[in-house]
């Protein structure tokens, strides 16, 4: 596949003022050279994780969601197991990166959290068969399904509800290797686990759901698909910190402000 000739952990990052991608390592970031539709190589050039400002892994032009794929949220949600995937589509305006702040929408009374696996679209997919689906992946990442539930209505047209600006957290990387039929995720606020499952009780699998989307739609380098939230959704207020963790991928820390402060958007 272009773009992940070699395992890596490739973020987006801001450097000396300028927006470029590299593979984290611990502490440090390789750069790369190239682009997300042509492919990666490493460059001999090396940044401190501290001296840059890490941005949303990829810029989509499109951010397609996946709801009600875990049982157990389904049960909390008090809806019907869908025999088909339940779609909504995300702005690309919606995207924000680690660090960045979630801005708490004047319209709404109740924004919740929704930690998310996240897959990452590395080559043209139109039409695929699942067996082929792999070649199409870059990786996988932690995403943020921010929600403002009073504003969701129960005819699953969720666009309002979901299309803030600043609610599509995404990061810290995409990571080429991960396994998605078994990843640990976790979400916690203020410190305290809110979500606890695993991807293996995903109803509809990553790679089913790139060939079933690709037979609808045409996805595009950099886009991404949320697979889904599970148990223990819930609201959060002004001044706190939400993280989504995956196992080997990483965390994806954010922080909530009133509407009215500054909230920039990633792409």
């Amino acid at each position: 596949m272009k773009g992940a000739a070699n395992a890596m952990k490739l973020v987006r990052f801001l450097y000396n003022g300028r927006e470029q991608y590299g593979d984290l390592q611990a502490d440090t970031i390789r750069l790369l050279d190239g682009a997300l539709d042509t492919g990666f190589t490493p460059s001999d050039k090396c940044a401190a994780r501290a001296d840059v400002r890490l941005l949303a892994p990829v810029r989509p032009s499109k951010a397609v969601c996946i709801g009600l794929n875990y049982m157990d949220h389904i049960i909390e949600s008090h809806e019907k197991v869908p025999t088909s995937p339940v779609v909504f589509i995300k702005p690309s305006t919606a995207v924000i990166g680690p660090g960045g702040r979630i801005v708490y929408p004047a319209q709404s009374k109740r924004v919740d959290y929704e930690g998310e696996l996240a897959i990452v679209i590395g080559r043209r997919a139109k039409n695929v068969p699942e067996h082929e689906a792999a070649s199409h992946i870059l990786g996988y990442t932690c995403a943020n399904d921010v929600t403002a539930r009073d504003l969701q209505p129960s005819d699953g047209q969720w666009s309002v509800a979901k299309g803030f600006d600043t609610f599509l957290p995404l990061g810290p990387c995409v990571d080429t290797e991960a396994d998605p039929s078994g990843l640990p995720i976790r979400t916690i606020l203020n410190g305290r686990t809110v979500q606890n499952s695993n991807t293996r009780h995903l109803l509809f699998k990553p790679l089913w759901i790139v060939s079933w989307l690709s037979a609808v739609m045409t996805l595009l380098p950099g886009d991404v698909i949320l697979t889904g939230t599970t148990l223990g959704i819930g609201p959060m207020q002004p001044g706190d910190t939400v993280s989504v963790e995956i196992d080997g991928i990483g965390r994806l820390e954010n922080t909530i402000v009133s509407d009215g402060a500054k909230g920039e958007t990633d792409v």
